[in-house]
């Protein structure tokens, strides 16, 4: 399905117990509305959570999302952004995109990055679910069209699953209720994220985080040496004692 259509739907992967403990986390640092019409003027986003919050880290490394991600790209693909975003009532769909069409290589071409959207509340028809356009992946330059649009409706606790070159993009809310959700985004170990983790995080919030995400925050290597930091493995960095940098 995610090579026919370019997404899957994964149920249920976040207990009650993880949605109450997200929510709780995420919902005080929820400010500033968008500043342009892509960020959404009536819509709430949170940058840099892990350097925020530990109750994030499960969305950024979860098993399920992990398997897939060792399917598609090489080894030490990299978290090129982890994100709250809260669609507020009244808000305009968004421009539909691809999440990795900002590296300049042609399409079609395989997907250089991928990315999860987790449900926080219920994605309704009508509360702002990601609207996503099945099978558009394999596109080349063809343009979308807003007719194409196809709501995806998930409970709270699910994710939706797709590649960086699936056209996409959030709903209208026209309820009377925010929807909160998280993303996660990936790419391909040789490119660069778009969140400089190695500067956003300090170096005791990446030691407190998991394996698997201080690896895809990039502190990894990509043979022969992209990531070397003063050419030593960038772990180096995280032992005790005095450092070179």
């Amino acid at each position: 399905m995610l090579r026919r259509d370019g997404y899957v739907i994964l149920p249920d992967l976040l207990t009650a117990d993880d949605l109450i403990e997200i929510r709780e986390a995420v919902v005080p640092l929820l400010d500033l509305h968008g500043r342009n019409r892509f960020e959404g003027h009536t819509t709430q986003r949170v940058y840099s959570v892990l350097n925020k919050t530990r109750a994030c880290d499960r969305i950024a490394d979860h098993p399920r999302v992990l398997a897939l991600l060792d399917r598609l790209f090489l080894p030490n693909y990299l978290l090129s952004m982890l994100q709250v975003i809260n669609i507020l009532p009244g808000e305009q769909a968004q421009m539909l995109h691809t999440d990795d069409g900002f590296y300049p290589i042609p399409r079609p071409r395989a997907a250089l990055g991928a990315a999860t959207i987790w449900a926080i509340d219920d994605f309704t028809a009508d509360n702002g679910a990601t609207d996503i356009i099945a099978g558009s992946h394999l596109w080349g330059d063809k343009t979308p069209k807003e007719a194409d649009r196809t709501p995806v409706v998930m409970a709270a606790g699910s994710c939706v699953f797709f590649l960086g070159t699936l056209w996409h993009g959030g709903g209208a809310n026209q309820s009377d209720s925010a929807r909160l959700a998280l993303t996660a985004q990936y790419c391909e170990p040789w490119l660069r994220p778009q969140e400089a983790f190695t500067l956003s995080m300090t170096r005791d919030t990446v030691r407190a985080v998991s394996e698997d995400i201080r690896r895809m925050l990039g502190y990894s290597i990509h043979p022969p040496f992209i990531g070397q930091v003063d050419g030593m493995h960038p772990k180096r960095l995280l032992e005790p004692g005095p450092h070179p940098i």
